[in-house]
């Protein structure tokens, strides 16, 4: 990696430039977070059941007192010896979360398809404490648009924008609970969109080589679950 070495005056220069670049964005991105909270909200009229280590709840019992519902759609299907690496590497930056977001008026869950044994097994496995159910018993996966049928050729991901590659896709929605308790869908997103929820990413963005995937096969290639570096704790 080559690059411009410089004196602390040109670089506090150069610094300064870019930094009017990084106030423009996060202004760019104040408004686009307006015009989110500012889309229209959709009724969710069906009823879902969801399986956790203590019984079955309801979509609404997801919500705890909380008006919001964030939930992260985690690709562990039926019979999935471990869930998908790239949902661990999103989901190691879920625990402790959850204590802001309340205060917030905010729940936050993962779903997936999995039993909720073999969910428990998984989440045991990898040390989180967040909390994460099974809509194995209901349609929620495939109605959020994040789970599809074998052999389904007309399925698409990411609101028809992407090829659907299999039967479980990574995503975010986003509810809200009305005090005479009808809830709606207000926002959802999936693939790249879901990068604003992973902090080692941004961590990365800040650093020299940034997330340095350029010359890999496809961008993830090197990331491993947390306890399956091949390096082990030589990495830290």
């Amino acid at each position: 990696m080559e690059q411009i070495v410089a004196t602390m005056e040109e670089w506090t220069a150069a610094r300064l430039e870019h930094l009017t670049a990084e106030k423009a964005f996060t202004r760019q991105r104040d408004e686009l977070s307006r015009q989110r909270r500012a889309l229209p909200w959709v009724e969710v009229a069906a009823e879902y059941a969801f399986d956790t280590p203590t019984g079955q709840v309801s979509l609404a019992e997801l919500f705890g007192p909380h008006h919001q519902l964030l939930v992260y759609h985690f690709m562990m299907g039926p019979g999935w010896v471990e869930g998908c690496p790239s949902c661990s590497f999103w989901a190691d930056n879920f625990d402790g979360v959850d204590v802001h977001l309340a205060h917030r008026d905010t729940a936050l869950v993962a779903v997936s398809r999995a039993p909720i044994d073999e969910i428990e097994s998984y989440k045991a496995r990898m040390g989180w404490t967040f909390r994460w159910v099974s809509s194995a018993q209901s349609r929620f996966n495939f109605d959020m648009g994040v789970s599809f049928d074998p052999g389904d050729e007309t399925a698409a991901y990411n609101f028809g924008t992407q090829t659907n590659y299999g039967e479980e896709s990574p995503g975010m929605s986003a509810f809200y609970r009305k005090d005479d308790g009808r809830i709606f869908l207000t926002y959802q997103t999936f693939s790249r969109g879901l990068d604003m929820i992973n902090g080692a990413y941004h961590m990365l963005d800040l650093t020299a080589r940034g997330r340095d995937e350029g010359d890999l096969e496809w961008p993830m290639a090197w990331l491993h679950r947390h306890d399956a570096y091949p390096d082990g704790d030589a990495a830290r």
